[in-house]
């Protein structure tokens, strides 16, 4: 059984809505980039934190041995930062594929229930120049 379709308003602001409403279009990219500088943010307030941290020590102890040991905390607590922002944006990467997978398999479906369908060339080798569009194979 097809979907019923729907009429979308005219009205911006009612676009808009009538989106969120019904799912028609997906909003996980404009909230995944505020999630993303969100976490952002925060990971930039770990490293003042960490910065914070080395340059006490080191005050609070002056000798050499104490100024030594801030140092160590903060090139250490640099490279933890370093390493936080690229697991964080790998995972907000790995999360936008997901969504733009889904999307890809949503266009599929509206396609097929269309009929117009897609076929998978068995002759071609997936991933390369031969096998239509560059995407494993599916022509749509």
């Amino acid at each position: 059984m097809p979907a019923p379709y729907h009429t979308v308003p005219k009205h911006p602001v009612r676009a808009f809505l009538w989106d969120l409403l019904t799912f028609d279009k997906l909003m996980t990219g404009p909230v995944t980039h505020l999630i993303y500088w969100a976490g952002l943010g925060l990971i930039t307030l770990i490293g003042f934190a960490i910065i914070g941290g080395a340059v006490g020590l080191g005050i609070r102890d002056g000798s050499v041995a104490g100024i030594a040991l801030a140092f160590v905390t903060l090139v250490a607590g640099l490279l933890v930062l370093a390493a936080l922002i690229l697991i964080w944006r790998g995972l907000s990467e790995f999360y936008l594929a997901v969504f733009r997978i889904a999307e890809d398999l949503r266009a599929i479906r509206i396609a097929t229930e269309a009929g117009q369908g897609f076929s998978i060339k068995a002759d071609a080798a997936p991933f390369s120049s031969q096998s239509g569009l560059g995407r494993g194979g599916l022509d749509l």
